[in-house]
Order: structure tokens, then sequence, then C-alpha cells
């Protein structure tokens, strides 16, 4: 029986033995159910026509992931869908090994290039390499052109010096034969995080002093706060990627087209958990992680927003008041229905309140599938409904409101733009 202890001792050494939650960690549940899904329900219809044109083409799309980290990018891409999901048929990729010709991943850390080298193993349509994506576009000169040029998570910050973004995008677009997808991800400038950062002059806090600290609690975060790691980051609004683009479509004498900007992660950046940068951000991002886990049962109010404006910015004040109402009125009528819902009855004790038709379309179109959720299944007894359907169902519910009431303009933790290259 000792000896056979070995097996556990090896499994548990592995790491696959270890609980995961995602309440904490690089992959919470914001991350893979908000941040990714966000990502990628904007990335799907320009993803989904630049398929369509290489099957016109007999082609297969090749991409090249700059700053892949330990393949994050990879992994986001090709868990885009080629649809919502409905109830009678297996959800689909839209990067199938079939669509999928080739996939290049440029890491400048090595610790991170091994990782994604594990993770990809011996797939030979999968490929990652060291190089710094700031010095220039990272191919060779008889490297065929890549179809999508991707960034994700902000790498597109790490061009702390306008130029070599302006540069890196002139290349794409005069390698482009016939037709390229751009994907920049930046760190949006207004983000509530770090609103003391927040200048109308565009010229102050081009870069901001990012503390990795958000992967420790609280109190191991004040014991190593002299050895946190930092990074020197490019904050972008939308009017700077305008002319950052703008830019290099004319050093390259090919237009670069925006297809689309789109903010990610309003009030729910890693950063409003540690509030390193804004004395008044909440742990939102805690909150809605709570809301995603397995078992565990959310106190509702931890979710309720106060938003605290900053004088003379009142375009951005005027949208984040608004985002704010909206978001609490939903976690409010939620707990409300739950407050008035009898599970013995399967009924509620008094009618809830009326959804006023004043109300934006996203909220009215929330709150009504909310109180469906709360009927249809408040009454189960079994499974926990509480934390492992209505509060899940919250989040996404939540997570709609910030996906059609964003603005992209750069006001939360990422912003991201989608361009093309066409040149058919």
């Amino acid at each position: 029986m000792v000896e056979q202890m070995d097996a556990y001792s090896e499994a548990a050494t592995s790491g696959l033995y270890a609980k995961q939650s995602g309440l904490v960690g690089k992959y919470d549940n914001v991350r893979r159910l908000w941040e990714d899904e966000i990502t990628r329900f904007f990335l799907r219809p320009h993803v989904e026509r630049l398929i369509e044109h290489k099957q016109s083409l007999m082609q297969r799309v090749r991409i090249l992931d700059l700053g892949c980290g330990s393949a994050d990018g990879y992994e986001l891409l090709t868990g885009i869908r080629h649809r919502d999901a409905d109830l009678q048929e297996f959800e689909i990729a839209l990067l199938t090994p079939g669509v999928l010709g080739f996939y290049k991943g440029i890491e400048l850390n090595e610790d991170l290039i091994r990782q994604a080298q594990a993770i990809s193993g011996d797939n030979s349509k999968l490929a990652f390499e060291q190089a710094d994506f700031t010095k220039g576009l990272p191919v060779s000169g008889d490297e065929k052109p890549y179809d999508l040029y991707f960034t994700s998570y902000g790498t597109c910050s790490h061009h702390n010096d306008d130029e070599t973004l302006i540069c890196l995008l002139a290349d794409i677009a005069k390698r482009t034969e016939g037709y390229s997808l751009i994907v920049c991800d930046w760190l949006g400038r207004y983000s509530y995080e770090w609103q003391t950062l927040w200048t109308n002059n565009l010229a102050e806090n081009r870069n901001m002093d990012y503390v990795v600290s958000y992967i420790y609690e609280k109190e191991e975060r004040e014991q190593l706060r002299d050895q946190l790691d930092h990074l020197l980051l490019r904050l972008i609004s939308r009017q700077e990627a305008e002319g950052i683009v703008a830019e290099a479509s004319e050093r390259a004498g090919v237009e670069i087209k925006p297809l689309e900007y789109f903010d990610r992660s309003v009030f729910t950046g890693r950063h409003m958990d540690t509030a390193e940068y804004n004395p008044h951000a909440q742990p939102i991002r805690q909150a809605v992680n709570s809301l995603h886990e397995v078992n565990i049962r959310t106190d509702l109010s931890s979710l309720l927003i106060d938003y605290v404006p900053k004088p003379g910015f009142e375009f951005l004040d005027d949208y984040f008041e608004h985002l704010q109402m909206c978001w609490n009125t939903l976690v409010l009528y939620v707990d409300e229905l739950m407050q008035l819902y009898d599970i013995v009855t399967r009924g509620y004790t008094s009618p809830p309140a009326p959804i006023p038709g004043s109300y934006p379309p996203p909220l009215q179109e929330m709150m009504e599938r909310m109180r469906l959720v709360v009927e249809g299944t408040g009454w189960l007894g079994y499974g926990l409904p509480r934390e492992n359907i209505i509060e899940p169902q919250l989040g996404y519910a939540l997570r709609y409101l910030a996906m059609k009431l964003q603005r992209g303009l750069g006001c939360s933790h990422g912003l991201v733009g989608v361009f093309e290259v066409d040149k058919r």
C-alpha cells in the first residue's frame, strides 16, 4: 500500500490535483467569462468575413500573434464560436483545424515562450518565437504574409513611444498582399481604475507605472510592496488610437481602415480590487467573480457601484453615471425578485414593480430576462438554484449591459481597435 502512495504523490506534485478557483488568479471568472467572451463577441463578425474571404480563394487563415504570452491569444481566438448557443446543436468553433492554416506567436519573455511551447506540444501548425515586436515586424523577408495580426490584453501598450507602433502598423499594411485584419489592444486612458491619471491634455500621463499587484491578496500585496513587478505601459484614448493609425496609413501609402473600437472591462478591471490608482475604486471584480463561482452565494450589495466623478470630465462622468445607474438598477431588481419569491407557492408574495418604459432597452431586456430566470428556476430546490443558476445569469446580464452601453472611447481597462487593410 505504501508503494502505491507514490502514484498519488506524483499526481499531487503535477499540480493537476490542485483545487482551481475562479475567484482569484490570472484566469479568474471575469477573465474567462467576461473579458475573453466580450472580445470574442466583437471579433466574431470580422473574423467570419476574413474566413469567408480566405475560403473563396481556397486558402486557410494565417495568424501572427504579437505578444502571445503563454498562448493566451491562441486560446482566445480558437474559442470564438460560429454563432450563439442554442438548445438543439453542439457549439461550433469558428477557427477549426480545417480553417486555421498556421499560427505563430511572438513573445519576448522566455518563460512564457516555454509555457506556450509546452501547451502546443507537437502541433506543427503552431509555432512560438522569441522577438521584440516594438523593434519592428518580427517576420523574415521570405515569410508568407499573415491574414490576422493579433494582440490581446494591453499588449500594444508596450509601445511606450507611438513611433514604434506606427512603424509596426505601416509594415503590416505594406506586407499585406490582398486583405488582412489587425487587432490592437491597449490600456484605456480613461478607466475608472486609474482615475487619478485622467487628463484633458493628451501629452500628459501617456505612460503609467503599472504594478502587477493584483495576483496577491491584500495582506500579501502590502508585504511585498517593494518587490512587486512594475511595467511602463501606454494609456490610449480612441482619439489617440485614431491618430496613430492615420499616421501609419500615410507612412505605408495604404489605408488602414478602422472597423470597430470597443471598451472591455468597464468597472471590472483588475485594479478595481487593488485601488492602487483610485482610492474610490471598489472590489467589483471580486464580486462578479463570486457570481460565477459554483456553490457560492454572493452578497448582492457588494455589486453596487458608487461612482465618484472627477471635476472637469463631464463627458466621462455622464457615461459612467449612466452605466452605474443601469447596473445598480438591475442588481437591486434581482435582489427584490428573490426577496419576493416564495419557493413553496412558486410565486411572488406581492407583484414585482413594473419595468419603466423610460429605461434604456438593454436594461429593460435584462430585467425581463432575470424575472423569467427567477420564476423558472427559483423553485427547483436542488442544486442551489440561486448560487448556480440565478447568480451566474445575473453576471451574464451585467456583462450584457457593459457590452451594449460601452462607447469604445478608452473608458475601461482595455481599449480594442479592429482594423482592415484591403488591397483587393
